[in-house]
């Protein structure tokens, strides 16, 4: 079991290739996986170019789907090297996005759990598995 203590947390989105479009992201490092959860999508074209735009088209249709029936995911990814792209260099892991594990969710409370449940798993399940280099 990898302790709590030793999970190191990023501030950035995991995972998804519209993930700096999300407002909801935990993004998480179990030993050697990366636990990824987005949600609350919205497309800047939905903003109009201001707040109260934004907040209009909110009250009307919401955030969007972010994948078929989910507005907000967990995915589970192997640890690769860490960042060192010009600009961010944050020294988070990056991963290969081949999907370990995954949970899909319809609100934040969900998805808030859903993430600690997944971080969980994974930090037990990381004594019995046998890693190939």
């Amino acid at each position: 079991m990898i302790p709590q203590s030793e999970w190191k947390w990023s501030g950035h989105a995991g995972h998804l290739c519209v993930g700096r479009w999300c407002r909801f992201h935990l993004h998480t490092q179990v030993g050697r996986v990366i636990v990824s959860t987005v949600g609350e999508y919205l497309h800047p074209r939905h903003g109009g170019g201001s707040e109260q735009a934004e907040a209009e088209y909110l009250k009307k249709h919401g955030y969007e789907e972010i994948g078929c029936g989910r507005k907000y995911e967990t995915m589970v990814f192997m640890a690769g090297r860490p960042c060192d792209a010009p600009g961010c260099r944050c020294g988070f892991p990056t991963h290969n996005g081949r999907e370990e594990d995954s949970a899909a969710y319809n609100d934040a409370k969900s998805a808030n759990e859903g993430h600690m449940e997944m971080c969980l798993k994974w930090a037990a399940k990381q004594e019995y598995i046998e890693w190939s280099e």
